[in-house]
């Protein structure tokens, strides 16, 4: 077993300023639906609006950069993407504390914060593949797996503490913190990118060059049933996000404490799962563990329409939490890696970009009409509607294994 084994200097500065900026985007879980809640007192329409809105425009927003983003230095992305993000939730408590924050100012905020998180997602995935040998990169991304389940656990619980101690904003504060410790981390990784691999003349236009990561991976056997799996699993998971607060927090009378700590203990299942996964994919192979850690993490979303008041309905939660995040620990690393070989080093960030705006607009789209399902029929009806739909997911996943595409050296799988 290798999994303590050095990738590298570089590598490391990378994963330790992840895992900072993680660990701030988790201090302020749900920040923004919470304020919009606690502070200007929204419904379930308006909070899903939010969430809708911000990312639907912020894809929008990031949607001409995957082209141009393919000859720049990811590491300078990385670096500015973080200073914007830094700055724009810095206005939030700016705001706050000037009594002058409202609604149209967190969907800017969102909007901006959503464009840059999918530019630095695809210049990630392009550092990560430059920076790891292939025979690494299950190594690498499950790293990257259990640094985001580990600050899932921590993160929620001391944010919900600080929000109850210091006010709503507090949490922001945090996540723009990391945001700039990630930068600096990053600028010191030291060795500078490896020079872009020369690719044909561009053809299109930089939004026809996006449309082209679109077509690599809708016309790829492999990469199509995973994409329309995973884009409607987690539009549909995101959907459901701010009706369960709105049903814990607005309707069950569960502090925000409570509510965080409701998603952030179950997160040790996605630690537990990400440090299986390069065991279970060389004992069982890469396509049995994708499709069967797959098709059981469709199974848990349902139950989470069914919480109560009480310890009853926490424990209750906690323990449906624990399953879906478990097979979500497995899948991940899986698939990222799989995603990674699969695609050629010059395609890498339009697939990427083009892959996390398809699934933000999804979520986006999801999450409005989610919102405005739960204003006619109820939160809980609403969530027992895409847990239904999310039971039918399996579907789209890949039926039988599928080698590298020609003219690429398939990579092994590493435990």
């Amino acid at each position: 077993m290798v999994a303590g084994r050095s990738l590298g200097r570089p590598f490391g500065w990378l994963w330790t300023a992840y895992a900072i900026s993680t660990l701030g985007t988790w201090l302020a879980f749900d920040a923004f639906p919470l304020i919009a809640i606690l502070v200007l007192h929204a419904g379930p329409t308006e909070v899903s609006l939010l969430a809708a809105a911000g990312l639907a425009a912020g894809a929008a927003l990031a949607l001409p950069l995957g082209p141009w983003l393919e000859s720049r230095s990811k590491r300078s992305v990385m670096v500015a993407m973080d200073l914007v993000r830094f700055a724009a939730l810095m206005s939030v408590p700016a705001a706050f504390a000037l009594g002058r924050l409202g609604f149209p100012q967190l969907l800017v905020v969102a909007i901006v914060v959503g464009a840059a998180d999918i530019v630095f997602t695809a210049a990630t995935g392009a550092c990560v593949k430059a920076l790891v040998p292939p025979q690494d990169l299950l190594l690498a991304n499950g790293r990257f797996e259990s640094t985001t389940w580990t600050a899932t656990m921590l993160g929620p619980p001391l944010g919900g503490a600080a929000l109850a101690a210091f006010g709503p904003v507090v949490t922001v504060v945090a996540d723009a913190a990391g945001h700039l410790l990630s930068a600096a981390g990053i600028r010191a990784m030291g060795r500078p990118d490896p020079r872009p691999e020369p690719g044909p003349a561009p053809s299109r236009s930089r939004v026809g060059d996006l449309f082209e990561g679109w077509r690599y991976i809708l016309t790829d056997s492999a990469l199509r049933p995973l994409f329309l799996n995973t884009v409607l699993v987690s539009g549909l998971i995101m959907a459901t996000s701010p009706l369960l607060a709105v049903l814990m927090v607005g309707q069950l009378g569960f502090a925000p404490w409570q509510y965080a700590l409701a998603f952030a203990v179950p997160c040790v299942g996605g630690l537990i799962g990400s440090r299986l996964a390069p065991r279970l994919v060389a004992r069982f192979g890469r396509h049995r563990v994708m499709r069967t850690a797959g098709t059981l993490r469709a199974c848990w979303s349902l139950g989470t329409a069914f919480v109560g008041p009480g310890a009853a309905g926490l424990v209750f939660l906690m323990c449906v939490e624990f399953g879906l995040i478990t097979c979500m620990g497995v899948f991940n690393p899986v698939f990222a890696t799989y995603r990674l070989e699969r695609t050629p080093t010059d395609r890498v960030v339009r697939t990427l970009a083009a892959w996390s705006v398809a699934g933000k607009t999804v979520i986006a789209l999801l999450t409005a009409l989610w919102g405005l399902l739960a204003a006619v029929t109820g939160p809980r009806t609403a969530i027992v509607i895409a847990g239904l739909l999310m039971s039918a997911t399996p579907l789209l996943l890949p039926r039988h294994d599928r080698t590298p595409r020609p003219g690429r050296e398939p990579a092994r799988d590493h435990t």
